[in-house]
């Protein structure tokens, strides 16, 4: 698949295609003619990430997020030690009180539906 139809894939645009690529976060095989070539894991991937963008990490964390979720535990390694090991309890930190403000605002939509004549919009 190329970068225009992966990105319409993803719902973002091809430049955050190649952000995320220059980034190291996501990979896309090249055609003979050099044009980037996704395959449905690297699309999915690439959805991936941009979900841990639009949570609010930013991509050096997803990095070592990425890491985290792969299977090999050679890959621990890379990560890094106890420096790393704060940053990610800190990063976790960010994420918990992101989700608590959230989880507030989640909770004044649904009462207020629930108060108007607009409650059966929460189905």
């Amino acid at each position: 698949m190329k970068i225009s139809e992966a990105a319409d894939a993803i719902g973002a645009p091809a430049r955050m295609l190649r952000y995320y690529e220059q980034q190291g976060l996501i990979d896309a095989a090249r055609s003979a003619n050099g044009y980037r070539d996704y395959s449905d894991e690297q699309i999915e991937h690439a959805r991936h990430v941009r979900a841990l963008v639009e949570a609010g990490l930013s991509t050096r964390m997803i990095k070592i997020v990425l890491d985290i979720e792969t299977p090999e535990p050679e890959r621990y390694s890379a990560i890094g030690g106890r420096a790393a090991a704060e940053e990610l309890a800190r990063e976790l930190r960010v994420v918990e009180n992101r989700i608590v403000c959230l989880e507030k605002s989640r909770d004044a939509v649904i009462g207020f539906l629930r108060r108007t004549d607009h409650a059966d919009l929460l189905t």
